[in-house]
């Protein structure tokens, strides 16, 4: 018997080691699936927006569709594009009076509001123009600067400053993100949520670099989703009695670690466009049309996955 001793320790041995690798596996295999569940906000629609067409538009006799350009190809700052095959365009020349635009964001009142971008080279007016929201007035028609930030202060080094906007139809207010004190080390990006009407800060939140973002509601509840400036993901953070609760999730990674989420349209039942763009720190051109890639995105309900899609 004692010879077969050693033999039967053996295989005990190997019987638990093989019991201990098979437990890990099955709890790796479970950890894996409940993190793919969480990068879902649940089953989300896309809503009607509430904003409307600038008022001015009507005694001009210029009708639906209208296309807001801020390519700036053919024209510095915004035009209106209207017209069969938008071959018309409207763009008075005091528009552009502070420069670049880089995205837009429209109110239930037609109001305009936008965001600056530094564009090709450097002026003695730029730094001063990124610490500003912009309104184009539904009424008059006059573009002004609705809101500064004094907390902005870009620089020689990132010349980035206010760079990121969308509206909240629910509680007329703004977010907006700045990333003037970012670098390729440090992530010192701040998100803003305004009151349009007095203008106040309802919250600050600090510590991350926002690229692009819009609002979506799912079955989950609310959420901001954020292309980030550091990475090439999609994140989301929750809104709760109009806060953001402050640590995100990440929804998805883009296959390439060059491509940056720019823009961000909900296209239909848990559907996303994604529009990314090489992005650094340091000045560059983001309205090149050859740099731009489109991803469709699907929220895959059953195997609680992103079903992500390269447009040819």
């Amino acid at each position: 018997m004692r010879r077969f001793f050693p033999i039967i320790l053996s295989l005990i041995i190997m019987v638990i080691l093989a019991y201990v690798v098979i437990s890990k596996k099955n709890k790796l295999n479970h950890t894996s699936e409940s993190h793919v569940e969480q990068k879902g906000i649940g089953s989300f629609i896309r809503a009607e927006s509430c904003g409307r067409p600038p008022q001015f538009l009507k005694k001009l006799n210029i009708s639906q569709p209208v296309m807001i350009d801020l390519s700036q190809k053919r024209f510095k700052g915004i035009a209106l594009l209207h017209g069969k095959n938008f071959e018309k365009a409207m763009h008075p020349k005091v528009w552009e009076q502070y420069e670049h635009f880089s995205t837009y964001t429209v109110d239930r009142q037609g109001n305009i509001y936008l965001v600056p971008m530094p564009f090709i080279s450097i002026i003695a007016t730029t730094f001063n123009l990124q610490k500003n929201i912009y309104k184009l007035d539904s009424k008059t028609g006059k573009i002004s600067i609705f809101m500064h930030f004094d907390d902005v202060s870009p620089s020689g080094n990132n010349p980035y400053g206010i760079n990121a906007i969308t509206y909240d139809c629910e509680d007329n207010t703004l977010w907006v993100a700045a990333i003037d004190e970012s670098n390729y080390k440090s992530q010192k990006g701040v998100i803003y949520h305004i009151d349009l009407k007095t203008k106040n800060i309802l919250q600050r939140v600090e510590g991350f670099d926002v690229l692009a973002m819009t609002i979506v509601k799912s079955q989950k509840g609310k959420y901001l989703l954020v292309g980030s400036a550091r990475d090439n993901g999609l994140y989301a953070f929750q809104i709760r009695h109009q806060e953001l609760v402050l640590q995100p999730k990440k929804l998805l990674t883009l296959p390439s670690d060059n491509e940056y989420i720019r823009k961000i349209k909900v296209k239909g039942k848990n559907n996303l466009e994604l529009q990314t763009i090489p992005f650094s720190y340091t000045l560059i051109s983001q309205t090149s049309k050859k740099d731009r890639i489109y991803y469709h995105t699907r929220w895959d309900e059953k195997s609680g996955v992103w079903r992500l899609e390269k447009e040819k």
